[in-house]
């Protein structure tokens, strides 16, 4: 993170990183910027705030799984949907570490946890599914030790005009390890991960012999031979919603890179040109109380 925003250029005084509670919400303490380390669940909300009294500053939202995705899922919605401009990253481990192990929303069914000893029977949620299901316009995916693909996945993040919602993958080492290692083991990564590029074709394996394509019969995505089916390998667009929820109902490959991307005018845009368009305030709450009838109580 701190390489990427030198490279922006941005600047440590016009940057404020908020978080809720969690392993990831110490992530303030660590950048030399200005932070709010908040509540449980509430850190949206906080930098919605922040946002509209100052449109002027980078706002970025640190979160997890347990923090972002359950206590905090109301205010999470309500900022996609909103669109305010604010760059979410949601560290996802599918487990709760700071709390000691409890299974999380994104868990898988059967994690056996202090809290699902016999194993969890909740289905897990999708963060994605979830950011396009509450009207948000930017979604991505990333490893957390992928450097070159974190960094341009965050780059685009900061450029976008809007909420910028950004899952990390995030291996936890003491409750959780490896949970991601069937597509971030690099020995197995050209097979398990489908890197996006916006207008490039879907292909991976190795030396990119594999691609996507769109089986309309089930109206979804599939994997085919790209050296034997080149014409039919779907390209990618971020623009489209179809083809980015398509990408998240697939695991093999994990789609990786900006899933979707489709701008447009920040809340906090529309909120400063709304200003002094609605009814006009003539009086104040000393005018109302002096004008009624009032009452002592003893």
């Amino acid at each position: 993170m701190t390489q990427t925003l030198a490279k922006l250029g941005v600047k440590p005084e016009e940057t404020v990183f908020v978080s809720g509670i969690g392993c990831a919400s110490r992530f303030p303490y660590y950048m030399e910027t200005y932070g709010f380390h908040t509540i449980h669940g509430r850190a949206p909300a906080v930098a919605t705030g922040l946002k509209l009294a100052r449109p002027e500053l980078d706002v970025w939202v640190v979160t997890g799984d347990g923090d972002g995705l359950s206590i905090g899922g109301n205010h999470l919605l309500h900022a996609l949907r909103r669109n305010v401009g604010l760059n979410i990253l949601l560290f996802n481990n599918e487990i709760y570490g700071l709390t000691k192990g409890q299974y999380s929303p994104t868990s898988r069914l059967g994690t056996r946890s202090p809290s699902s000893p016999d194993g969890s029977i909740d289905a897990p949620l999708s963060p994605g599914h979830f950011a396009l299901g509450a009207g948000g316009r930017f979604f991505a995916r990333a490893i957390d030790t992928d450097k070159v693909g974190l960094g341009d996945v965050l780059r685009q993040a900061h450029e976008f005009e809007g909420a910028a919602f950004t899952e990390i993958f995030q291996n936890c080492i003491v409750y959780n390890q490896d949970v991601f290692a069937s597509f971030t083991d690099r020995k197995t990564a050209a097979e398990k991960q489908l890197q996006l590029k916006h207008d490039e074709p879907m292909l991976f394996g190795t030396e990119n012999k594999k691609g996507m394509r769109f089986n309309p019969d089930t109206f979804s995505l599939e994997v085919i031979d790209a050296t034997e089916y080149p014409d039919q390998v779907l390209v990618h667009n971020e623009t489209n919603k179809v083809i980015a929820q398509l990408l998240l109902d697939i695991t093999s490959p994990m789609a990786l890179g900006v899933i979707y991307k489709n701008p447009a005018d920040s809340f906090e845009q529309s909120w400063y040109a709304a200003r002094g368009k609605g009814l006009e305030r003539k009086r104040s709450v000393a005018d109302i109380l002096r004008k009624t009838d009032t009452w002592t109580v003893s």
